[in-house]
């Protein structure tokens, strides 16, 4: 879909109905900002009031939450604000484009950072294993995107479609890592086995990688499987309080889900296949971090 373009909407083979339909969304989507950019603090007071009643719990039953959750939330409010004054400071600037292709750079390196510290990585080259699925996923999702019409070729669409794969696709890479590296550890004597029995590391690979892989895709194939039945994708949401029509709309989600779904199976794949070869050396023998006990 051409969002913010007087231009057909959608990509090709869409179907000629999407011409000249995005003025009428866009412009309603200008009135809903504006009438939404007087939010003070008893608006936002009011949002906390799930967060309030979650820790309220948490302190009755002692489950050691609060702190936690507490900074979470502060933690959130205070990195948004920050985003959202440096990407106005971005796209009204002359090289909008230029920044905001630095911007996600930025993304893909932090996501890339956090996939390794969050689970203290075996090795060093889980980094780099990590950025390349991190940022192949989403050049590979602009790329689609963009040459085929769903979105113009522009820095606000750069930063959200970007934002919206590595967000989806960082947390499965996190948990794959770490189901990988429990999974060597827990079955250490297994892998072992399978050495002492001739098997190289490409065939340890094979057989101890699958659980760890799949653990990592379960939520977000459980998100995918109940997706419009229970709760409806933010790209969805956004394109229906702008006004699009909802097929329209559907067919936008569609697109996005399935790249969003990609990307986060490429990273867990990629990562927890990296992690199952790290737990091997070159002499075939298991690696010494699989001995030791985990650090988180």
């Amino acid at each position: 879909m051409r969002v913010g373009e007087g231009s057909p909407v959608g990509p090709a083979g869409f179907g000629p109905h999407y011409a000249g339909k995005i003025g009428r969304p866009v412009v309603l989507l200008a009135q809903l900002n504006a009438e939404s950019a007087d939010l003070g603090l008893p608006v936002l007071a009011a949002s906390l009031i799930l967060v309030v009643i979650a820790i309220g719990f948490g302190l009755w039953l002692r489950l050691g939450i609060t702190r936690d959750v507490v900074v979470a939330a502060l933690r959130a409010a205070i990195q948004l604000l920050a985003v959202g004054f440096i990407l106005a400071t971005l796209f009204e600037s002359s090289r909008a484009s230029l920044a905001a292709a630095g911007w996600v750079l930025v993304m893909v390196g932090v996501a890339t950072f956090v996939i390794g510290r969050r689970v203290a990585a075996p090795s060093r080259g889980l980094y780099f294993v990590a950025g390349a699925a991190v940022a192949l996923s989403t050049l590979l999702s602009l790329v689609v995107v963009f040459s085929t019409g769903v979105l113009p070729v522009g820095p606000v669409a750069m930063v959200v479609m970007a934002g919206i794969t590595i967000g989806n696709a960082m947390p499965s890479a996190v948990l794959g890592v770490k189901r990988a590296m429990a999974e060597h550890r827990s079955r250490k004597g297994e892998v072992e086995a399978l050495l002492s029995l001739g098997m190289n590391r490409s065939q340890v690979v094979r057989f101890m990688a699958p659980g760890p892989a799949r653990d990592a895709l379960i939520p977000q194939i459980e998100r995918t499987k109940v997706v419009g039945l229970i709760a409806l994708p933010g790209a969805m949401t956004g394109l229906l309080l702008a006004g699009v029509d909802p097929v329209d709309a559907v067919l936008i989600q569609i697109v996005v889900m399935y790249l969003v779904l990609g990307a986060t199976a490429l990273c867990a794949v990629v990562t927890v296949a990296a992690v199952s070869r790290s737990a091997i050396t070159d002499y075939l023998v298991v690696a010494p971090w699989v001995t030791e006990e985990a650090r988180n």
